[in-house]
């Protein structure tokens, strides 16, 4: 009964027409601070904004799913996280939320990070098999927010597929359903990187450090969905830009749709020019 629960919650997260899964995340101000994070210091405006655009899901603290999300019940589903670092402990998540409080809340699925290759990788990922094994019992996906930032990694070294590799195959050993990592910058060595792991096992990329143009965000949406990528779970890039629903519902329509990166950037330019976003 259990696999049936996590079976039925895995299949709101992934949509039916691609077969991928697109979610926004908004748990940044813990892990870098809520003064540089100025899409998301009015957070509820945030929220209401991105789930009119439609994604598939959320990644989003206790705290906030319970005072922001009563009035979206039902419109997308939550992730919920239960770790994360700061800026006082980049390399270590801290576990602050538990499994049965994202089952209270009606969450879809819970939600952790871990900084690999670095001092606190064993404690990490202690904690990680600790809570695969509890999502397992109660039928509650599992998604980990898995990168090689710990402290042995170079900085130029974070996007290299080996270390991206490391990051998905031990997301996948530690019972992990999904993982989140980052993209290698291009679409060859993204593809060997996912290719460690069963078929059946889930990565998808955040947003991009390296990236610094609305192009080079587009560009690497169209790069990853095309090599095999599972998703794509975005949050600064989103919540940044001057309208916000109108992107979400562009960035749909790559992940689900196979819009390239021309069509995309028309439908975007349509949608900030005529604010109607119900068409989509």
């Amino acid at each position: 009964m259990a696999m049936l629960g996590k079976e039925i919650r895995m299949s709101r997260l992934v949509n039916p027409v691609s077969n991928k899964m697109m979610a926004i995340t908004v748990d940044h101000a813990t892990s870098r601070g809520i003064a540089p994070m100025t899409g998301i210091q009015d957070v509820q405006s945030a929220i209401d904004k991105i789930i009119l655009g439609k994604p598939d899901a959320m990644t989003m603290t206790k705290g906030i799913a319970e005072r922001c999300m009563y009035q979206h019940a039902g419109k997308v589903s939550i992730l919920m996280k239960i770790s994360n670092y700061s800026p006082v402990a980049p390399t270590k998540d801290t576990i602050f939320g538990t499994v049965d409080e994202a089952i209270r809340m009606g969450a879809d699925a819970v939600s952790m990070g871990c900084m690999t290759l670095g001092d606190f990788q064993g404690e990490q990922f202690e904690a990680i098999g600790r809570v695969a094994e509890e999502c397992m019992r109660k039928g509650m996906p599992l998604i980990g927010h898995v990168y090689p930032k710990g402290e042995s990694v170079p900085a130029d070294k974070r996007t290299a597929w080996e270390n991206i590799a490391y990051c998905v195959r031990s997301a996948c050993e530690l019972g992990m359903d999904i993982v989140k990592t980052t993209y290698t910058g291009d679409p060859d060595s993204m593809a060997k990187a996912i290719a460690c792991v069963p078929s059946s096992f889930r990565v998808v990329i955040q947003g991009g450090d390296s990236c610094k143009t609305l192009d080079d965000y587009l560009e690497m949406t169209r790069e990853a969905m095309d090599c095999g990528v599972g998703g794509v779970t975005m949050g600064r890039f989103v919540w940044d830009y001057k309208d916000v629903t109108a992107l979400v519902i562009a960035l749909r329509y790559m992940i689900h749709h196979g819009y390239g990166v021309k069509e995309a950037k028309e439908l975007l330019a349509q949608l900030e020019n005529d604010k109607n976003y119900g068409d989509f």
